[in-house]
């Protein structure tokens, strides 16, 4: 074959999203053919996946979406080595374009097993390591359905959040922002006491029974005294417990129930990159 034009190369880019460089070598490799020239590429991704297999990928972006009738919504997080990348606007539109992926999906595995651009996501994941540089993983997964799914995403992409409500009510837009970013701010445990596990109201009330004890309490008043501790733990730490963010003297339940009586908060999901 000739020589390999400009206009070939910009083809083969935008369909593996390698720089040009790359997608020029591979085309001369693959002497035009350009199932070959992906297939070089994927494998050059997959060389450099093995040498950073064991790098931290804590940094990215975390991404949340909801369908067309918000009653099913995705939040995922595209992991990577460093901020750097995680600032790439071609990083965060491939993180956006796998939320959006997702949000068809059931579980991860199902996710990973998807179809993007003729390879599996995680083809994608690697071929994009070869591409940039870094160490991709998808580092969250998690979906919520309800009568009416609300999201937020925290600016610079770092927190995300999802939350779910018991009808669609009028003004619930703006009730669903104010609940998801309470969720993002204040990261509670779960939706309410009910939620929270066993081992953690234990290991609260063992807590509070030590200080009361260090306090000189009598051993007999530690177990009402305790439990009252542990109502103060679900009031800050469990969602609609907790005080709003934008009234404090309202709970996140009595906020929801001061737009519509018949409105509550069904679930919710936070993801963050720590």
């Amino acid at each position: 074959m000739g020589k390999i034009t400009a206009s070939e190369v910009n083809k083969l880019r935008k369909m593996s999203g390698a720089g040009i460089m790359d997608c020029k070598n591979a085309l001369v490799e693959s002497n035009g053919d350009f199932d070959l020239a992906i297939e070089i590429l994927r494998k050059k991704g997959q060389k450099v996946a093995a040498k950073r297999a064991e790098r931290d990928s804590s940094e990215g972006a975390v991404i949340a979406k909801v369908d067309s009738d918000c009653s099913n919504g995705v939040v995922i997080s595209l992991n990577c080595e460093t901020d750097f990348v995680a600032k790439n606007d071609g990083f965060i539109s491939l993180a956006n374009e796998f939320a959006e992926l997702a949000l068809q999906n059931n579980s991860l595995e199902e996710f990973l097993n998807s179809n993007i651009d003729s390879m599996t996501v995680s083809e994608k994941l690697i071929q994009q390591t070869g591409v940039i540089g870094e160490k991709l993983v998808i580092g969250s997964f998690e979906k919520l359905s309800a009568a009416y799914v609300g999201k937020y995403i925290h600016a610079g992409n770092k927190i995300a959040t999802l939350c779910g409500f018991s009808n669609s009510v009028e003004g619930i837009e703006e009730i669903a922002k104010d609940v998801a970013m309470q969720a993002a701010a204040m990261n509670p445990i779960a939706l309410d006491e009910n939620g929270v596990d066993q081992t953690t109201i234990d290991k609260e009330i063992e807590i509070a029974k030590d200080q009361l004890r260090q306090e000189g309490k009598p051993e007999a008043m530690l177990d009402n005294i305790a439990k009252g501790k542990l109502k103060r733990f679900f009031k800050d730490n469990t969602l609609v417990n907790q005080a709003f963010i934008k009234d404090s003297k309202l709970s996140v339940a009595t906020y929801v129930k001061s737009n519509n009586p018949d409105l509550k908060v069904t679930g919710f999901k936070r993801v963050a990159l720590v």
